[in-house]
């Protein structure tokens, strides 16, 4: 039944733009780091571990609220009744969402930096502490905020063409390219001196590195990875028509997304044993460890080019997603055109990321880039998480949820009352979890 909202138009588009939406620094920057901090391969795992019991479900959840009230959020917490008694918990969606935006756009702008650099040879013969010193700088200048703002226009290029013309047909050329670049990077690593030790490091898991800290930051690194708590794929699901398979494409973008995360240690780690780096580097490892990779590698500067363009797609397709959530709601909220929503949006988000950017600088005292991340990734994600499974679990109609998991797509029973029953109990403990440890 047709209900007057615009749809993705074919499910390749499907796939690409919620793909596109998990996938992001998540997989490409910070995996890589989290992993290498943890031990390697059992935090693998625990990852993948947690990607499919907690991780599918929540984004069944998600998606059923998405599709069954054809609406964004917070109207996506009044299915069924008038009480806008949950409105709360999609605002904390759009406050996660205006955050997000507002760090992870400086981030992306640093991805257009290093392009620039990779191509100039800018890398080349420098020392790490030379490239450390060059990171500093840079990213306390305004420099870093005229890219930040650059990529937001390009994001509201895409906003400015809709879900059709702007989302599924923009997500259905990157994602490709990013899967062709990260294949590229993978045969490289072949022939790299130290594939065999990153390749160990990465699959074969040592169970005495198995502590609770390495389990609960699996369990974080999932929920994060995924994008799941901030109502990303509730508003992409509000454009799926009837007959996407709901359990099938959830869990397709879990095998996705968990797949560049693993390409992505692939494409790191054997770089890492074969110069003598340590894969412990932390979150420096991206933006000063390999650049000084790079640059000892035949065709490096290429190499080096492509690694930033592939980071650079897929801070894009994420930031894509985070703007829509805004832009569905007030589009379907404040009742603006969508034209005037994205400017808005545009415009508050440059403010933002320019003070989270000088908070590297001039605003250090500030301390305004942390505060974003924290709040959002610790507190508002997580809350978002636990709301959505309660709302499917304990408020929506069960003849509601059964009929999207189930009647609509012939997903069997057992399999629905399966996920169902984690989205209820399981789901909600493991992400307060998480919380709780965001907290303390």
């Amino acid at each position: 039944m047709s209900t007057g909202r615009i749809e993705f138009s074919s499910k390749f588009g499907i796939i690409a733009a919620t793909v596109g939406s998990a996938v992001g620094l998540g997989n490409i920057w910070r995996f890589p780091y989290e992993a290498g901090t943890h031990g390697g391969g059992a935090f693998l795992i625990c990852y993948i571990f947690f990607v499919f019991l907690i991780g599918v479900p929540t984004i069944c959840a998600e998606f059923t609220m998405g599709r069954a009230g054809r609406i964004g959020i917070p109207g996506a917490y009044r299915l069924g009744h008038s009480s806008r008694k949950w409105d709360f918990i999609g605002y904390g969606g759009i406050l996660a969402a205006f955050l997000i935006l507002g760090f992870y756009a400086v981030v992306a702008g640093w991805t257009f930096e290093y392009i620039l650099e990779s191509v100039t040879g800018a890398f080349r013969d420098t020392t790490s502490e030379i490239r450390h010193a060059h990171f500093e700088d840079f990213i306390s200048g305004w420099r870093a905020v005229c890219w930040t703002i650059l990529f937001l226009l390009v994001n509201a290029a895409v906003s400015l063409g809709g879900v059709q013309k702007g989302i599924e047909r923009v997500s259905n050329i990157l994602m490709p390219l990013l899967f062709i670049i990260l294949i590229a990077f993978c045969i490289n690593s072949l022939f790299m001196p130290g594939f065999g030790d990153g390749v160990s490091f990465l699959f074969h898991p040592d169970f005495s590195k198995l502590t609770p800290d390495v389990i609960l930051s699996a369990l974080g690194q999932a929920f994060f990875s995924l994008s799941l708590g901030m109502g990303c794929l509730i508003t992409y699901a509000s454009y799926f028509s009837d007959n996407t398979p709901l359990v099938k494409t959830a869990g397709q973008i879990a095998i996705l997304d968990t797949l560049v995360a693993i390409l992505a240690g692939i494409i790191i780690f054997p770089a890492v044993f074969s110069f003598g780096m340590s894969p412990a580097e932390g979150p420096t490892l991206v933006f000063e460890v390999l650049p000084g990779i790079f640059n000892q590698m035949p065709g490096g500067s290429i190499w080096s080019t492509l690694f930033f363009i592939l980071l650079a797609v897929a801070s894009l397709t994420s930031i894509i997603s985070v703007s829509e959530i805004v832009v569905a709601f007030l589009s379907d909220e404040i009742k603006i055109s969508r034209t005037t929503a994205t400017w808005v949006l545009t415009a508050v988000t440059i403010v933002t990321s320019t003070l989270c950017s000088l908070s590297f600088g001039p605003l250090k005292s500030t301390n305004l880039f942390n505060i974003f991340d924290y709040v959002s990734s610790n507190i508002l994600m997580p809350l978002g998480g636990i709301g959505v499974c309660l709302f499917v679990g304990w408020k929506m109609k069960i003849e509601d949820a059964i009929g999207e998991l189930h009647q609509k797509t012939g997903v069997p029973m057992w399999l629905v009352k399966i996920i169902l029953l984690i989205i209820k109990y399981v789901a909600p403990i493991c992400i307060l979890t998480v919380f709780l440890a965001g907290l303390l």
